[in-house]
């Protein structure tokens, strides 16, 4: 049996973290049987999440666990693609993960609002006296994250056009296609879903996601992923008509 430890589902999503939602998409489309637990961070071997267990043997990292699902179960999330489309479905993971995703982070950790809407979730578990000091502390180190990568260093505006650049991308190459790559969903669905659905959350208040609203393509994307592998989570629909 496999456990992916998440954070939980917040804000309307199945959770605040794309990386974990990638991660239970690729469970998903590989039909594994799995279950989740919230109660993992402190045990997290790279000190973050997502992570499994898979009878024992711990996979961190969205993408090791998809490498992992691979080799263990033999499913091949790019199958039906040729070398030029493995290669250009892993560029497009790596700017939804390495690019869009730190525009999103700035926007979600770095506004106020934002954070208390989202971010702040986190730390509900937590009781009061240590809950202040810890979300302080850690906001401050996320904020520095965003900076050493580069994006935090950034005026708002230059964040927005880098992050609606990536969306406009995603959207162009989605074109009028079903899924990213074709017909039927591939791995970079797993990636592309995950993160089109937070960029479309109602909860966060930014320019970003009135940049993904404007592609009509992606909320039906979005709206047509969710149907299929999130249909308990009916109030994505309202979202994306």
């Amino acid at each position: 049996m496999i456990t992916l430890y998440t954070f939980g589902p917040a804000a309307g999503l199945p959770d605040l973290s794309p990386f974990v939602t990638k991660a239970e998409m690729l469970l998903k489309l590989a039909g594994l049987d799995y279950g989740t637990d919230t109660r993992g961070f402190r045990k997290a071997p790279k000190g973050k999440l997502p992570f499994i267990d898979d009878d024992g043997e711990a996979v961190a990292d969205s993408t090791f666990i998809r490498w992992h699902i691979e080799k263990k179960y033999g499913f091949d999330f790019d199958r039906g693609l040729d070398s030029e489309q493995r290669a250009t479905a892993w560029a497009f993971e790596r700017m939804f993960e390495d690019h869009l995703y730190w525009a999103f982070l700035d926007a979600r950790w770095g506004d106020d609002g934002n954070f208390d809407r989202g971010p702040s979730l986190y730390f509900q578990v937590l009781p009061f006296p240590v809950r202040g000091i810890a979300l302080r502390k850690t906001r401050g180190k996320v904020l520095e994250q965003i900076k050493g990568h580069g994006m935090g260093r950034h005026s708002n505006a230059e964040i927005v056009a880098l992050g609606t650049r990536s969306l406009d991308a995603a959207a162009d190459f989605l074109g009028r296609k079903p899924f990213m790559m074709g017909a039927e969903p591939t791995g970079l669905d797993a990636t592309a879903f995950a993160f089109l659905l937070g960029a479309l959350c109602p909860v966060f208040d930014t320019p970003l996601r009135t940049a993904a609203e404007r592609h009509g393509n992606v909320k039906a994307y979005v709206g047509r992923m969710a149907e299929r592998y999130y249909p308990e989570y009916a109030d994505i629909r309202e979202w994306v008509v």
